[in-house]
């Protein structure tokens, strides 16, 4: 349920924070509580919590030197390693889920949280594949037709996605975006 709540947080606070002067520092710290939370979610077991933080720790850190000193490449090494952990995390809710003897109050936070990680996997997969090519998606709404996706566009983009509802505001181009984006929205669908 920690979990479950850092992350609906993050989700809920980064649109408004986006655009302040210091906003990418309170993302940075929502997403270091999404980070710790997980850890803290999954460590049932000694070998668990250790890999956990072997995930979790380099992505923590990369994170913060991001604001030290902040280069494109200094954001995407936090961004494969943010999927790194992602992948872990969902992989052991999942099991979890799958394990779990009947459902509870702790298997439907689980199940929300697979659900809700997946949507901010596939937004770091974007802003990845967005951080490479500039033009691999185009946004319909604004002057500017192609311009990379970044920050709460990213995550919007996915859930939108994930979800299946595709307003159309927010469009694959490339055809590593298009691949991506057919990819989960099968994941969405999958999933439910």
């Amino acid at each position: 349920a920690e979990f479950l709540i850092a992350l609906v947080l993050l989700f809920v606070i980064a649109p408004f924070v986006e655009l302040m002067q210091n906003g990418l520092l309170v993302e940075s710290a929502l997403t270091s509580l999404v980070l710790v939370s997980g850890v803290l979610a999954v460590a049932k077991s000694r070998q668990a919590l250790l890999f956990a933080l072997v995930l979790a720790s380099p992505a923590f850190a990369s994170r913060w030197l991001f604001h030290l000193r902040p280069t494109p490449v200094s954001e995407e090494v936090f961004l494969v390693l943010g999927l790194l952990f992602i992948i872990f995390l969902v992989l052991r809710f999942l099991v979890f889920i799958l394990r779990a003897p009947h459902v509870n109050s702790e298997v439907m936070c689980a199940g929300l949280s697979a659900y809700l990680m997946l949507g901010l996997l596939w937004s770091y997969a974007y802003r990845l594949v967005s951080g490479i090519d500039p033009h691999a998606f185009a946004i319909t709404i604004s002057s500017i037709s192609t311009q990379p996706i970044a920050g709460y566009k990213a995550l919007y983009f996915s859930l939108v996605t994930l979800s299946t509802v595709g307003y159309g505001d927010i469009v694959p181009v490339s055809n590593v975006a298009r691949m991506l984006a057919a990819m989960e929205a099968i994941t969405g669908t999958l999933f439910i």
